[in-house]
């Protein structure tokens, strides 16, 4: 039986249009990297995509290797389709990636042609799609020439399995050379997904200028720094966390004693703006316009629930941006 949707779901949603396309993007994305595998709870995860959903968050966010393990996060996600949104697809993006390793031997990792074709219809029949809204190269390969990475996902488009592509992790040289090839192609660069929080603020050296010269829109991960930006970590590493797990992807050593004073002080303002530190985190990614949408994860429907409701205070004072800074120059 499908999931009985919320009539309000776009009442207090906002959008913002991706570059120079007609796509808009809700301001708050949900990835399914982690979460929505198979060593999770498949209900929980299938919970929270029915909260995004009524929270009007159409966009959801994938990679072919997302898990753990790889794939069960393409599958699960297609099981929960099939189950709650078969009359919903047209209101969704959905995107998937390919650019890591997949599978064993020469055709499984990085940008060949073979090896984004084949991860697509791999990835399409784990959904259940006909096609990807967007689909995107996952990251630089160093031995391909970016021609021929560029012309698979201009093939893509042509054959029907995305509607759009988009590029992830590129710099910003490798990213206009890659933005002026699909234009050539006559299939555009719709978006580019990098890293960008207030502790990963490597965009803002380049990137952000090329893609709003060239009209593509930007989906920030990892705007939380994994977890960092929160109220999880003011008091120490509690148990249960990312970091007490010994997730690879946030360790202790991390959270030094001197990022622990920035969390703390961060939070302050936070608290002055009547907002949790997650959601003025999300808000000063968003800020100023320069990115379409902030790509959340979750483990549970709580956290998606405070990040929608980072959309009630968008707005920064002079003095607060300028306090944010000097916190962030320490």
């Amino acid at each position: 039986m499908s999931h009985f949707v919320n009539p309000q779901r776009y009442d207090s949603m906002q959008y913002a249009r991706c570059g120079r396309s007609g796509i808009q993007l809700p301001k708050i994305s949900l990835g399914l990297w982690h979460n929505f595998g198979d060593v999770t709870l498949y209900e929980n995860s299938r919970e929270m995509i029915r909260t995004a959903f009524d929270a009007g968050i159409t966009h959801f966010d994938l990679a072919n290797n997302y898990g753990p393990p790889p794939g069960s996060a393409e599958i699960n996600f297609g099981r929960i389709l099939k189950q709650d949104f078969q009359h919903y697809r047209d209101e969704m993006i959905i995107s998937s990636k390919a650019g890591y390793t997949m599978w064993p031997g020469p055709y499984g990792d990085f940008g060949s042609k073979k090896y984004l074709v084949s991860s697509l219809d791999q990835s399409l029949k784990r959904m259940g799609l006909d096609y990807v809204d967007i689909f995107y190269h996952h990251r630089p390969d160093p031995d391909t020439p970016l021609e021929e990475t560029m012309s698979a996902l201009d093939l893509i488009v042509r054959q029907g399995k995305a509607l759009y592509v988009g590029l992830s992790n590129y710099p910003a040289d490798k990213a206009k050379e890659a933005i002026r090839i699909l234009n050539t192609l006559g299939t555009p660069c719709l978006i580019h997904q990098p890293k960008y929080s207030m502790f990963e603020r490597w965009i803002e050296n380049g990137l952000q200028d090329v893609l709003q010269e060239e009209g593509v829109g930007s989906i920030a991960f990892s705007p939380l720094a994994g977890g960092l930006l929160t109220d999880r970590y003011l008091s120490g590493i509690p148990e249960g966390s990312r970091i007490a797990s010994d997730s690879p992807f946030l360790t202790s050593d991390q959270l030094t004693e001197a990022r622990v004073t920035q969390i703390r002080q961060l939070n302050e303002i936070a608290q002055r703006r009547g907002q949790k530190l997650v959601q003025m985190a999300l808000a000063w990614v968003l800020r100023e316009g320069r990115v379409t949408s902030a790509l959340i994860g979750a483990s549970k429907v709580s956290q998606i629930e405070d990040a929608v409701a980072a959309l009630n205070n968008l707005t920064f004072s002079q003095q607060e941006l300028n306090e944010i800074e000097t916190i962030l120059a320490k």
